[in-house]
Parts: C-alpha cells; structure tokens; sequence
C-alpha cells in the first residue's frame, strides 16, 4: 500500500489546552514506515515519541504519549494526528518544544489548512528524490488527499465492545469505513446529537475538521482546581452554561458531536493504519477509544 508524507515542513505555535504554555510545533516529511511520530527538542537526547497506541500512558481530558526509556512526554496529541491521519499523512515527524500541542482554535482545522499548503506525497517518491526533511516537493508529485488512507487488507472480522456505565466504542465488521458517534449532555444547548461520516463520501477537512472542543461552564471551575484546562478560554472552545453558548455562532448545529468524532479519528490513528469497519461510539472518552485501539492492535498481533 502506499504511504504518503508532507510534500514540505510547516510550523505552528500556541497555548496548550491543559498547560497554558506557548509551544512550537515544526511538522516534517518522513521516510517510508517511519509512521507518525513526535520529538522533543526541548530536551537532551530525546528520543522518539510513536503516535502509537503502544505509547499512550495518560488518557484524562486529552491523550498523552510516552517514552518509557526516558519519561519524555506529549499531551493533547489527538487534534493533529486526527488532521494528518484525515488528510491521509501516513508519515510525519512532529518536532515540539515543549510537553503540550498548541490546542490552537480547538478544532483540527488549523492543522489540516497548513498540510494542505504543503502539499502530499508519496513517501517513496521523496526517499527516490532524495529529498530530505523541509524540502518541498514540487508540482506533479505533490498530491493533495482529503480522506483518511486505510489498508484494504485488514478488517475487523468479529464485533469489539467497550463499555463503562451506558457508554460504550465499538468496531463492528462493515463493507467500508464509517464513524458513528453520539453524545447526550442535560444542557439545551447540546441535548442528544449523534451524526455519522464515511471517508469515501465526504472529506474530513470539510466535514469534521472544523469543529472544535467545547466545555460547560459549570465545570470550569472544578477542571482549574485539579490542574486542568489553565489554557482554555473562549478564543479556542466553545463553552456553554444551560441558558445556551456563550461564544456563538457555531460552525455546525451539531458541533459537539462532530468533535467528538474528530477525537475519535485522532485516538484511533494511534493504530498506525484504520482497519476497515464501522467503528460505534456514544457518551465515549479518551480512555475508551485508547482501549478499543489496544484491543485491536491485540488482534492484529496475534490473529
């Protein structure tokens, strides 16, 4: 199958959702089955970070990566790998300076916007050319994708559930790719919203890119207190209290839901390549998407 990286490098700065601190990110072209993967070049000798589900080891209001030989961390990852792995980069090296991914917007739109001007390529096309990281790749090689890249070869063959309380993620054997999420919250102004997309039909830049985090204000407070959400405000998510949003216009009725799903396509990136199914979720989290895609990486290691 054929894997695709950057067509050149792009950069993109700002505040952590959780941290509040000001990070940089520079976004590379890699080499073939290099995968996704991020580095901290804060920090001496960093070594490899994978955007794998191997190196998940925090799953609170966010999902964080590790490095167990040296401790070296990233949190917040899911909104830029939904952006690479919805664009179809299956190759891409992540160089940040700091231990958070700017939440920028609250959306993955930010990211998806700057793959786009760079451009995709094939990643043996690069390796043939003997292009190397930061070089751009120009005209006909350059191809810009707007769905999700998958191997056709693997399938989910039997249903997996996941379940806490009355929620649950499932993958369940299907003829192609779709994601399905609902979402129900007794505030008016999301109430029960589900909304499902299928990679073949509709493009995650127009689709799901765009919409962004979003909290009720009720909570705020409490979040601070344990440390969370120092970064957050209404410039980068939508916030609601039960007499409706405090930051609108919305960019879908149905905003909440598809961030939800956004999430989902970030977490279950962490496979490397999304197996063919329908992948079910409703009232989910960070924590049950991560054990659907161990569960599954399970099978795939020992059929």
């Amino acid at each position: 199958m054929t894997k695709n990286t950057l067509g050149a490098t792009f950069s993109c700065s700002g505040i952590g959702l959780h941290s509040g601190i000001l990070t940089n990110v520079k976004v590379l072209p890699a080499k073939p089955g290099e995968g996704r993967y991020f580095v901290r070049v804060d920090l001496p000798e960093s070594q490899i970070i994978p955007a794998h589900v191997d190196a998940v080891c925090e799953t609170t209001l966010s999902t964080e990566l590790g490095n167990g030989a040296n401790s070296h961390r990233v949190r917040t990852v899911e909104h830029l790998l939904a952006g690479l792995a919805g664009s179809g980069v299956d190759d891409a090296r992540i160089e940040i300076d700091g231990s958070e991914v700017p939440l920028l917007d609250g959306s993955a739109n930010p990211w998806v916007e700057a793959i786009a001007k760079v451009g995709i390529m094939g990643s043996e096309d690069r390796l043939k050319k003997g292009q190397g990281a930061g070089d751009r790749g120009g005209g006909e090689e350059e191809e810009k994708l707007t769905s999700l890249s998958f191997s056709p070869s693997f399938s989910i063959e039997e249903p997996i559930w996941i379940y806490h309380g009355d929620a649950f993620v499932a993958a369940i054997p299907a003829p192609s790719l779709r994601f399905t999420y609902g979402i129900d919250f007794d505030v008016p102004a999301i109430g029960n919203q589900w909304y499902s997309w299928t990679p073949s039909q509709s493009s995650f830049a127009d689709e799901i890119a765009p919409a962004r985090t979003f909290g009720l204000l009720h909570q705020i407070e409490g979040l601070r207190n344990r440390g969370l959400i120092k970064g957050g405000s209404l410039d980068n998510a939508l916030v609601c209290d039960r007499q409706g949003w405090l930051n609108p216009p919305l960019r879908f009725s149905n905003e909440p839901v598809r961030h939800k799903l956004l999430d989902l396509v970030g977490d279950l990136s962490l496979l490397g390549t999304f197996p063919v199914a329908h992948f079910l979720a409703y009232k989910a989290s960070h924590n049950l998407h991560v054990q659907l895609a161990r569960q599954i990486s399970s099978l795939v290691r020992n059929p």
